[in-house]
Formats: C-alpha cells, sequence, structure tokens
C-alpha cells in the first residue's frame, strides 16, 4: 500500500507505524505484518524468555498509539492499511505467553487474523467507535485477546 505524498518515510511515526516499511507491502500488509512480528517475539524469547515478549506489548503498543496518532493527524482515513503496529501488537499478545513453537505460532497467527479481520462483538465495536491511534490499535489489542484465549483453550483441551 503506498504512503500518501505528505509522509515521509524516514520519520519516526512512519517507521513506527508501518513496522519499518512492511506496511508499505502491496497485498495484505496486515497479515505480513503479523508474520513477520513472529521472528521477532521468537528472538525476544530467545533472549529474556516470556517476560520479554510480555514487557514488549505494552512499548509496541504505545509507541504504536503515538505513531498512529501522528498520522491520523496528517492524512484521511479510519485506519489506514499502511499503518500495521496494531497488527504487531495484536500478534504479540496472542503468543507471549506461548514458548517458541512452529506450530503453536501458526495457529496463534490464524487466530489473531482471524479475529482482526471477522471482528466480531467488542472487536468491531472498538473498530468503528474509538477514533485516532488508540481506535488503531484498540481492536487488534482485543482480537489479540481474544485469540489467545482460543489458543489456550486449545492448549488446555488437547493438552499441548
Amino acid at each position: 500500500m503506498p504512503l500518501p505524498a505528505e509522509l515521509r518515510f524516514l520519520s519516526p511515526p512512519v517507521l513506527v507505524a508501518t513496522f519499518f516499511g512492511v506496511g508499505l507491502l502491496p497485498w495484505a500488509p496486515g497479515t505480513w505484518a503479523s508474520l513477520a512480528t513472529l521472528p521477532v517475539a521468537w528472538l525476544l524469547h530467545g533472549v529474556g524468555g516470556p517476560y520479554a515478549v510480555i514487557v514488549a506489548i505494552p512499548v509496541v503498543f504505545f509507541a504504536g498509539w503515538w505513531a498512529s496518532a501522528e498520522l491520523a493527524r496528517q492524512t484521511t482515513g479510519h485506519d489506514p492499511g499502511y499503518i500495521v503496529i496494531d497488527e504487531v501488537a495484536g500478534q504479540l499478545v496472542v503468543i507471549a505467553a506461548l514458548p517458541p513453537d512452529a506450530l503453536l505460532y501458526a495457529v496463534g497467527f490464524a487466530l489473531f487474523r482471524l479475529f482482526d479481520i471477522v471482528k466480531p462483538a467488542f472487536i468491531g465495536w472498538a473498530d468503528r467507535t474509538v477514533a485516532g491511534g488508540l481506535g488503531i490499535m484498540l481492536d487488534d489489542l482485543f482480537a489479540g485477546a481474544c485469540g489467545a484465549l482460543v489458543l489456550l483453550a486449545i492448549i488446555h483441551v488437547w493438552g499441548l
């Protein structure tokens, strides 16, 4: 998705909001951002265990809120596709408590994308009613929480 002409790629809000350019990929930038989050989470887990991933969530959320709010002020559009830091935060929520496991990460990825795209209940409410940077970030945080709950239920039921 192209960046509006009034935005400079190397500005800090654009770099953060696009997850260093991932949001500028031409097809499904949110999906690409969710995928790009998985190796980052794996690396964080390897460096600092699950606590590093858990600490990254509010850091990404608040940085994303700031960057999204800045871009929302500078452009038009409710939640432009090139802003993908919200997907990064939501994907981190789903996999925060997981060990680095390719199957669990894949299921967590799929669950997050499902909730983020379908936007049931309060996820859709947040997307429709909360404005600005907070609104951009909040629905994905809720989608991540729903994905995490479903994934934890799957792990519990199947004893993974």
